[in-house]
């Protein structure tokens, strides 16, 4: 007896890594997991992996998450030394995630970055970083409220101005909307190719996409995955990742018949 593949598209789903008592643990928010099957997909968690995995699970996927996450990009890998030792790092995370951008952009594969997703993928591509962007003026603090449970931390702090003309735009069909802030670190200075989609109203770049990218790409600052399902914001921005995994999932098995 055959099994007939799943019409639904499968996303990659990078983890991050914990210390959880004497063990390592490869683990990723359920939230994210979430908005990956509201956009109408199957989540598949990856943990780090080697260099010569990353083709092979390409292969079998048809988009990527890129999930945010307590730790910071190292910044390192834009020239710099850490500025405060106290804050979470996760350098196994950095290692395959950073090629791994470049490889997904190559083959027009839809990427969907929030918070440290999006600054990894603008240090992929050659961008650089604020480390701690309420330190740098004109800038406001966009941390979350420290000791405060979800609800207040995840609330809206902020509103976005939506660049006219762009991706984000098409999506949305507004020019501002309010949005959450949970980060420390932002984009400093944005890589070559990346188009601003959005700004906060300090001029800070809280969403871009990649302009030359041939597939979806689009990255964002803040936090549509938290109670997307009741977000409408959210949801569109989930519905057109999922459209745009379901147009890339056509194309792959008009090509590759063979594959699921």
């Amino acid at each position: 007896m055959t099994t007939q593949p799943t019409d639904k598209p499968l996303v990659l789903v990078p983890a991050c890594n914990r210390r959880l008592g004497d063990h390592d643990f490869h683990v990723a928010g359920k939230k994210y997991v979430d908005a990956v099957r509201l956009a109408g997909a199957t989540p598949l968690i990856v943990p780090t992996a080697q260099p010569e995995e990353l083709d092979a699970l390409l292969d079998i996927a048809d988009g990527v998450l890129l999930t945010g996450s307590p730790s910071n990009v190292h910044p390192r890998h834009f020239g710099e030394d850490v500025l405060d030792p106290s804050l979470p790092l996760d350098p196994a995370r950095d290692a395959w995630t950073l090629p791994l951008i470049r490889r997904v952009l190559d083959r027009g594969m839809p990427l969907f970055a929030i918070c440290r997703g999006t600054q990894e993928t603008n240090v992929a591509l050659g961008g650089s970083l604020h480390q701690a962007v309420h330190q740098v003026a004109p800038h406001q603090d966009h941390r979350a409220p420290h000791g405060q449970p979800a609800e207040v931390q995840y609330a809206a702090s902020h509103e976005v101005a939506v660049v006219p003309g762009g991706l984000l735009a098409q999506i949305v069909d507004r020019p501002r909307f309010a949005v959450n802030s949970l980060h420390g670190q932002a984009v400093n200075q944005l890589a070559p190719g990346l188009r601003v989609e959005a700004r906060a109203p300090d001029g800070l770049v809280e969403a871009f996409s990649v302009a030359a990218a041939p597939g979806f790409t689009l990255c964002l600052q803040w936090h549509p995955e938290w109670q997307a399902a009741s977000n409408p914001v959210s949801m569109a921005l989930l519905q057109a990742f999922g459209q745009a995994l379901q147009t890339y999932r056509r194309g792959k098995i008009t090509h590759h018949p063979s594959r699921p």
